[in-house]
């Protein structure tokens, strides 16, 4: 199985998120990250969208999903070609026994510090997938009280854009 991180341009409908990941959903892709947001336009949206499959598969969705009407155009996101980033903000017991070293990790992996009170500190970090998943699993030697995490979001290298691969 390939991981794919596939970039969806849609019109800014109501209903459309739906027919998209009920795409993913006939085809039986499990999605392990999802983002969504308006474009530098209000009329347009852009779908990221991180799963698993084969090739022939991926194939096949990236075909339905273009005979949607409200899907714009669509641009696989390879690694080498792309940057991506996801967000995560996660909330930890302040505990005085521990609290110099939670601070430090913290520092360690450059997450800021948005909210410290007696009870809890809280860290922002912005970073890649793989970062964040050990920053994670650093803190859960600690008492993680909550763990908010955006999906993924990714953007072609270059001047190449989303738009100008359109299906309009």
């Amino acid at each position: 199985m390939n991981r794919y991180t596939v970039a969806v341009l849609v019109r800014n409908q109501f209903g459309v998120l739906n027919r998209v990941t009920s795409m993913f959903r006939r085809r039986r892709f499990n999605i392990s990250a999802l983002s969504v947001s308006e474009t530098e336009s209000a009329e347009f949206s852009r779908i990221t969208v991180l799963f698993d499959g084969d090739e022939t598969g991926e194939q096949q969705l990236v075909n339905q999903l273009y005979k949607l009407p409200d899907v714009c155009s669509i641009k696989e996101l390879k690694k080498e070609e792309s940057f991506s980033a996801e967000l995560v903000l996660i909330k930890l017991n302040n505990n005085p026994a521990v609290r110099d070293e939670i601070l430090a990790a913290g520092k360690a992996f450059e997450a800021k510090t948005v909210d410290y009170s007696r009870d809890s500190i809280m860290f922002q970090l912005t970073a890649d997938s793989r970062r964040i998943d050990d920053f994670i699993n650093l803190m859960r030697d600690y008492e993680i009280l909550e763990i908010c995490r955006t999906g993924t979001i990714s953007l072609e290298r270059g001047a190449a854009t989303l738009r100008k691969i359109t299906n309009y």
